[in-house]
């Protein structure tokens, strides 16, 4: 049961990978993602939305990762 959803979650977080241009989408995908992790590993679910909500909205402006565009 827990290699299924630790799959989701990463087939999740790569379907969405195509469109997060902006920190918001960010870091609602890692508030997703993170979520889905808690869950999988038995652990509280809305400390783990918080923190890749965190960890997606502030991976912006981390060199090496593509740059967050803003839309107009």
């Amino acid at each position: 049961m827990f290699k299924t959803k630790f799959i989701l979650a990463a087939l999740l977080a790569t379907s969405l990978a195509g469109c997060l241009a902006t920190p918001q989408e960010r870091g609602l995908a890692g508030a997703v993602v993170g979520a889905a992790i808690a869950d999988a590993t038995d652990q509280n679910i809305v400390a783990g939305a918080a923190l890749g909500g965190l960890a997606g909205a502030a991976s912006c402006g981390v060199p090496g990762m593509p740059a967050c565009a803003p839309r107009y």
